[in-house]
This record gives C-alpha cells, sequence and structure tokens, in this order.
C-alpha cells in the first residue's frame, strides 16, 4: 500500500472497486482478480482493493462493524487497539478532565477515534507516512475529522506540553525482525517514553503485556488488561491518572481487580475445585488478591493455581473440579485414564517442563469421554490433577 494507492481507493471509481471486492472477497485470490479486472478496475486498484476487503473482514473482531469503512495495513491492524479497549480509555480520560490529547504513534488510529468520540480533540502523528494517511483517512470515514489532526511526524519532536495528556503508543515491531521484547529498542525509544510523564503529567503509555513491572514509573498504575481471556496489552497511567498501583480489567465479561502487586497468598493443601487465573490478572502479579477475593489458596507458592474446597463463581479465573491427585508418573496417568476411557484430554500445565501433545501421545489415550488434566507442582513435587472440563 502506497499512498498514492489509498487516494485512488477514496476516489468514486475506488469506492466502486472496494463494493466490488466485498463481494469476492474470501473466494480464490486469482479467481477475486479476474472477477474485479473483468468489472473494468485496473490492475492496481483491483489488488488495492481485494487487500482492503480481506483486511476489513479480519479487522471485524477489533471493530465491528466500523471495519467496513475503514483502511488497513497488515501490520497496522495487528497492532492496532482493539475499540473496545481503547473506548473503555477514551472514557476514563475523559471522566478525568482531558479535553486535548497528543497521540503519539497514532497508528491507523483506534485511540484517536475512541477519543474523539468522548469529546476529546485529538493530536495525532505517526513516523510512517502510509500509516498516517490511513489515520486521517478512517477519522474521515468515522466523521471525525473535525475532533483529529494527523501528522505524519516523529513523536519526540512533538511538544506535548500543549496538551492536557498524552498517550504514547510505541512501535514494538521492527521490519525483518517481527517483535520487539527489549523497550530499548521501541520506537520512539524508551528513555523518551519513559520521560513523557515529567513533561505531561496525565500520560498513558500503552504497552506489551509482558513489560517489567519495574519500569512502572514512581506513583503510576499498572493496568494489564484482558478480552474474552487473551491478554492484549499493559497500560502505565501516569499523575493525576493513577488510581491504584496495580489493576487487571477483564473485558468482555466487565470486571476489574486492584491491589498493591506485592502480597503473598495464603498456601495450603490442594483442594477439590481450582482455578486457573485469567492472565491479566497473573501479569498484573494480583494472584494473591484473586485467591482472597474467592477465599483460596495456592498449593505451591510458585505456582499461580487457586484452589478451594467449595465452588466459587468468579469471572477471573476459568474453575475445574479436582476428581484425582496423584504424583506424576506416566504408568499411573495413563493408567488411570485407560480405567476411565478417556479418549479426549484437556491439558494445562504450570511449573512442568512436559510438553502436552508429545504427553498425549505417550498416554496412548483410547475411549468415548473427556477429561482436564493439570500438571503443576505441590510444594515443589510434580503432580498430576485430574479434573472436568473448564467452566
Amino acid at each position: 500500500m502506497t499512498p498514492q494507492s489509498l487516494q485512488l481507493l477514496r476516489t468514486p471509481e475506488g469506492l466502486k472497486a472496494l463494493a466490488a471486492a466485498a463481494e469476492v472477497a474470501g473466494g480464490e485470490p486469482l479467481a477475486a482478480a479476474s472477477a474485479l479486472r473483468a468489472r473494468g478496475f485496473g490492475a492496481e486498484l483491483s489488488a488495492a482493493a481485494l487487500t482492503q476487503a480481506s483486511l476489513r473482514g479480519r479487522a471485524a473482531m477489533k471493530f465491528g462493524p466500523d471495519a467496513a469503512g475503514m483502511f488497513f495495513t497488515r501490520a497496522g491492524l495487528e497492532q492496532a487497539t482493539r475499540a473496545v479497549v481503547a473506548d473503555r480509555r477514551a472514557a476514563r480520560l475523559a471522566a478525568a478532565g482531558v479535553r486535548t490529547l497528543a497521540d503519539l504513534g497514532c497508528g491507523l488510529g483506534s485511540d484517536a477515534l475512541a477519543a474523539a468520540r468522548h469529546g476529546i480533540t485529538v493530536y495525532a502523528v505517526d513516523a510512517d507516512p502510509v500509516t498516517a494517511a490511513m489515520a486521517a483517512a478512517n477519522a474521515e470515514a468515522a466523521g471525525l475529522a473535525d475532533r483529529i489532526t494527523v501528522t505524519c511526524a516523529d513523536a519526540t519532536t512533538v511538544p506535548v506540553e500543549r496538551y492536557d495528556a498524552v498517550f504514547a503508543d510505541p512501535a514494538r515491531r521492527q521490519v525483518g525482525r517481527g517483535r520487539v521484547f527489549d523497550p530499548k529498542a521501541y520506537s520512539p525509544p524508551w528513555d523518551f517514553i519513559a520521560g513523557l510523564p515529567a513533561r505531561t503529567p496525565r500520560t498513558v503509555l500503552k504497552l506489551a503485556p509482558g513489560i517489567d513491572h519495574a519500569l512502572l514509573p514512581p506513583g503510576a498504575e499498572g493496568e494489564w488488561v484482558s478480552v474474552g481471556g487473551d491478554l492484549v496489552e499493559a497500560a502505565f497511567w501516569c499523575g493525576p491518572l493513577a488510581e491504584v498501583p496495580r489493576r487487571a480489567t477483564l473485558l468482555g465479561p466487565d470486571a476489574g481487580l486492584v491491589g498493591a502487586g506485592n502480597k503473598s497468598a495464603e498456601v495450603g493443601p490442594v483442594g477439590a475445585w481450582i482455578y486457573d487465573p485469567d492472565p491479566a490478572v497473573i501479569r498484573s502479579h494480583l494472584v494473591a488478591e484473586f485467591a482472597a477475593a474467592i477465599g483460596g489458596r495456592l498449593a505451591d507458592p510458585e505456582i499461580a493455581y487457586v484452589y478451594t474446597d467449595d465452588p466459587v463463581d468468579t469471572p477471573f479465573a476459568r474453575r475445574l473440579a479436582v476428581t484425582e491427585m496423584l504424583p506424576f508418573s506416566l504408568k499411573r496417568l495413563r493408567a488411570l485414564l485407560r480405567e476411565r476411557g478417556v479418549g479426549v484430554l484437556e491439558i494445562r500445565k504450570r511449573g512442568s517442563a512436559l510438553v502436552p501433545d508429545q504427553l498425549r501421545k505417550d498416554l496412548r489415550l483410547s475411549g468415548p469421554n473427556t477429561a482436564g488434566l493439570v500438571l503443576t507442582r505441590v510444594e515443589g513435587a510434580p503432580v498430576a490433577l485430574l479434573t472436568t472440563a473448564a467452566m
């Protein structure tokens, strides 16, 4: 995709090509391209329209029906904030009194669009000219161009002090290298990102879920966000925006867990029920707070499985009934599963080096029944827990 291709797609002819591409998308690529060419669209326009039709289909999971009118790149779509997450963040900013926002590394504009819908005026920048052009096109398509100004620029050149708040989403991918895990390799660099709260106290940083807690600015709130059980991001809320030390936020269903993130959970025996916490709970270091909330305990202080004697409904974990516990032994486990006629086994593990796919082969499963298996440690020793299916 080039700025010229995007411009072509936004012409009346381009809009017709996009509509035609939507009709044939999902079929065999060569046949789809031939169908567009047969309707009189040129090769460049046909290719661009079919690419957008494909990306729009994939984007529906993140953006819902709005995706049908937006413009995407593959990399931009992968990194874009899900609409439900962006909307929640924008609502929180608006509630904090933010009226103007600098969006550094705006990508395709997901967070800028959400902020504008909450009445915030946004100055958005992205260093990539195609991405910046698409963000501007998406703002126009959403009818929000009057509240969003998009510029192709280096984020480090933005005078962030002019705005009520700053939102920064540094690029965590590099061409030819894929994902970048070292914050020093972010773009803009981490030193610049970490210095933003000193320049504009109301700063929010969108980061990878695996970010080191030690990088959290003093007094800031670390929030880990999960959507439908999928951990999607970490956000550092700085200055007056910080409300608690740590927060695990679950969207769909909506729920939140807060705490200091430095507590130790009670340790005790394996119970009749085991809970596998949502990854947002684990990454936010709030397992102890979660265990306390359900009256649970850990069987091993280093393993994030929580146990109770009675079932407790919670949105923060999957619950399984423990039907059998035995010290791990391939021979004993194989015999037990054969006795129970288990042919399908859902395997979870934490604190075990075993590879589930290889273990299934070694167990030589057969039978009509389904069961769950948790491979873990209790007081440092490997155990196997036979369970019911997840709830």
